[in-house]
């Protein structure tokens, strides 16, 4: 998991993501690609999209666009069924 960083800081060329970003400013080029990376690797490990969000800052809605743009197969929801469907 990336370090604990400042909000105000953005990442630049060959950094790390910000592990909080600016809610209101949008994320471009280099820094989206990152950031997307960061969210995609996070997803693929077993954490929940809610889970990501909280983490860097942003929307439900903001990190499941970037795994959307990034091709990742979502996950189905919900756990375990209790007994068989009949």
């Amino acid at each position: 998991m990336a370090p604990e960083v400042p909000a105000q800081r953005s990442a630049g060329p060959g950094d790390a993501p910000a592990t909080r970003t600016d809610p209101n400013r949008q994320v471009r080029g280099e820094e989206r690609r990152a950031l997307t990376e960061h969210v995609t690797a996070a997803y693929e490990k077993g954490q929940s999209i809610r889970d990501i969000a909280s983490t860097i800052g942003r929307s439900y809605g903001f990190v499941h666009r970037l795994l959307a743009e990034a091709g990742v197969d979502f996950r189905t929801r919900g756990g375990a069924r209790k007994g068989a469907r009949k």
